[in-house]
């Protein structure tokens, strides 16, 4: 089910995201499907960040509601579920990246590697491209 700002508190667009995403647990969930290539949730308890299981169902559940990530049964195991991001969640893929570079310029224990800033000061175009790339 898609969402809309209709739903919302209010129709601001800040609003929405912060009612889509408005938590500790919600991006970083992006962050494993998009860039460490986590798609189990097995995968995900495994994150540095410790997220409890019911927390990991609750922020799942409600990113598939928003249409941001689809699950479908692994083909190897049928009691298994592999999440991914659909065309709107990989369309974060700039938001997420602008997040991580900002962290980078004020957080100075950031873990950001030095090529992805070097990268994304002079190639960010290629880098989304081959981020993408690597999502499909």
């Amino acid at each position: 089910m898609a969402r809309n700002s209709e739903l919302c508190r209010s129709n601001c667009p800040i609003n929405f995201v912060l009612e889509t995403f408005g938590d500790k647990w919600t991006l970083l969930i992006v962050r494993d499907l998009m860039f460490k290539g986590k798609q189990t949730y097995g995968e995900f308890l495994d994150s540095d960040e410790k997220i409890s299981t019911n927390i990991l169902a609750n922020r799942l559940k409600r990113l598939e509601d928003h249409g941001i990530v689809e699950k479908t049964v692994a083909s190897d195991n049928r009691s298994k579920l592999i999440y991914s991001l659909t065309p709107k969640g990989k369309d974060l893929l700039p938001v997420m990246l602008e997040i991580t570079a900002w962290s980078a310029r004020h957080d100075m224990t950031t873990n950001t590697p030095d090529a992805f800033l070097d990268m994304f000061g002079s190639a960010r175009e290629e880098m989304m491209s081959t981020f993408l790339s690597e999502l499909e």
